[in-house]
């Protein structure tokens, strides 16, 4: 037993759950809190941040990233009501943040006080778990179990910490309870159910395999399956990356973040193995197919679409009996062509890069992100546009992490999720890759990343538009009212915040960044980079829907989507045509 302050006593509890650095700024209601977290400086570092929103960002892709809750504080009134982004984004991503929310002093409250709020129905929508504390001495256990909720739930706790209570002297004992960090159940999984997939996809002709995020940490399982079973492989756009991105039966993500291949080898496929994801735009395919799902939450089966075969499970395990199966399936037409469906998209990509005659494409800044980043590199991506042409071709098959703002879909993710990525990998490179829109609603954390020396790079491409919004637009035929941008220089802005900035207009420019970069990261740069890449405003490619089969679309709609987008026949012909090549 020790005596000392509640705010002390709390950061104890932060330690005991691995949390070595919370995000936030000072201010009255939060003093005393702060000053715990000041006495256990040695251990928990206090990151300030210029805007509480950026910290509660940060805290929701440090908990993306590593496993390990992320922590964010703001003050009573605005400071706390700033966090709410950064909470919704945890919330609707499933993955565990605790926010610890400042409040008046006790003395004080219910006398409409100074920026004093009723918050905890602010609160209530976001958080599984909110709770204000009523004394000093609750402090440190209701922190304890408002981390614990959090993991249990994979969701957003809340504490509420009148301002004095923190300050309070307590005699505290650490408590003895394990900090599980993971809600683990042990289900049951039958061979009957493993024999019945297997029977399902040995009898269809077109099987693939779809991956979500519940198949994280699945990679040799997921191989090992599709190698088996000559599955071509899908993954929603969150979950790229967990099967290798360079692998050859990889067709990429289906939807706008997606991919020609993805889209073909899907719409064509007689059967989907779905593992480890509640996919909501199922319900919008051909509904000729057979769906098996394997999840491990009960109440996802089934919730958006209607599967043939469900399978409660836990996505690794399954995986890993399906492939100790009796069983290796042959080369097939499909698999074939699907490779080959991949290969050319690839390669049209590629082209797209390479060709800067009317300007810097943004293929050719993620084709560059790609030969210069490391093995095991960490991307934090900003919401829109930047978004596609990163899914599309960021290098995630090693050692690579990703994260992004994936349901909830917030711009400005991408600056605190480099920030976070460096502190929570300081000896890994780290991007952010963010449009210009979406920078400029974060870039004065570009400060914070200066004050602790993180020396992330911050790709910034600049098309002066809010380019996403700009396609619906295209597409709802609406003018291109209230999307255009006003530009910046981002790069000699960063020079002017104690970062280092460069900005690139062509290929050559690039390189000759990139190859300044290397050279700065070789001799132990600890500045923030900011690459301000001034690209082409071209819609780029919507692969949601590809109507490229003239005897399902006709002439007039083909020829209409592969002009708009310079999508060429010859290097990108109808997969059905590239079946009939394998099955001749």
């Amino acid at each position: 037993m020790a005596n000392m302050t509640a705010g002390q006593a709390l950061a104890k509890v932060l330690e005991k759950w691995d949390v070595d650095h919370v995000y936030g700024i000072t201010a009255d209601s939060v003093n005393n809190m702060v000053d715990g977290l000041y006495q256990e400086r040695e251990n928990i570092k206090y990151i300030q941040v210029r805007h509480e929103e950026i910290g509660a960002l940060a805290a929701s892709a440090d908990s993306k990233l590593t496993g390990t809750i992320g922590v964010a504080f703001g003050s009573a009134g605005p400071g706390s009501v700033h966090l709410l982004n950064g909470l919704y984004d945890a919330k609707m991503d499933h993955t565990p943040v605790l926010a610890l929310v400042g409040q008046s002093a006790t003395g004080v409250m219910n006398t409409n006080f100074f920026q004093e709020m009723n918050q905890d129905p602010i609160f209530a929508d976001v958080a599984t778990f909110h709770k204000q504390v009523v004394s000093a001495e609750q402090i440190p256990q209701v922190v304890d179990e408002a981390i614990r909720s959090a993991y249990a739930t994979r969701s957003v706790s809340v504490v509420i910490l009148p301002d004095d209570l923190s300050g309070q002297k307590i005699d505290y004992t650490e408590r003895q309870t394990k900090p599980y960090k993971q809600h683990q159940l042990d289900l049951a999984m039958s061979s009957a159910d493993v024999n019945q997939v297997t029977s399902a996809i040995k009898n269809a002709k077109r099987p693939i395999m779809w991956l979500g995020k519940g198949a994280q940490g699945a990679r040799e399982e997921a191989i090992a399956v599709a190698e088996k079973f000559g599955l071509p492989v899908l993954s929603t756009a969150p979950a790229t990356g967990i099967f290798p991105t360079d692998h050859p039966y990889y067709m990429g993500a289906r939807g706008r973040l997606g991919t020609k291949s993805a889209f073909e080898v899907s719409q064509t496929s007689d059967l989907i193995l779905f593992v480890g994801t509640n996919y909501p735009f199922a319900r919008f395919m051909p509904q000729d197919k057979t769906f098996i799902q394997v999840n491990n939450n009960l109440a996802d089966l089934g919730k958006q679409f209607d599967a043939n075969i469900t399978v409660l499970a836990d996505a690794k395990r399954f995986l890993s009996e399906l492939a100790n199966t009796n069983y290796q399936a042959e080369t097939t037409p499909f698999l074939a062509a699907a490779k080959q469906d991949r290969h050319l998209w690839l390669d049209w990509l590629d082209k797209l890069a390479k060709d800067d005659k009317n300007g810097l494409r943004a293929e050719g800044v993620l084709q560059a992100i790609k030969e210069n980043a490391s093995d095991d590199a960490i991307f934090g991506l900003d919401v829109g546009n930047n978004t596609e042409w990163s899914i599309r071709q960021l290098p995630l098959n090693k050692g690579q992490k990703f994260t992004m703002s994936a349901w909830y879909g917030t711009m400005g993710f991408g600056l605190p999720a480099g920030l976070a990525g460096k502190l929570s990998f300081p000896d890994k490179q780290v991007w952010s890759i963010s449009g210009d829109g979406g920078y400029a609603m974060v870039m004065p954390d570009l400060l914070t990343e200066v004050k602790y020396n993180l020396p992330v790079i911050n790709v910034v491409l600049e098309n002066r538009a809010f380019g996403y919004i700009a396609h619906e637009k295209i597409q709802a035929n609406q003018a291109p009212y209230g999307i255009d941008l006003l530009g910046a220089n981002w790069g000699e802005m960063a020079n002017n915040m104690g970062a280092i900035g460069f900005t690139v207009t062509n290929l050559t420019e690039l390189h000759e960044a990139m190859t300044q970069i290397n050279e700065l990261q070789a001799h132990g740069n600890t500045k923030p980079i900011v690459l301000d890449a001034k690209i082409q405003n071209i819609d780029p490619i919507d692969t949601s829907f590809m109507p490229l089969e003239t005897s399902t679309f006709g002439e007039d709609m083909v020829n209409n989507y592969r002009e708009t987008y310079d999508l060429p026949v010859d290097g990108q012909p109808a997969f059905s045509d590239i079946l009939k090549d394998f099955e001749a």
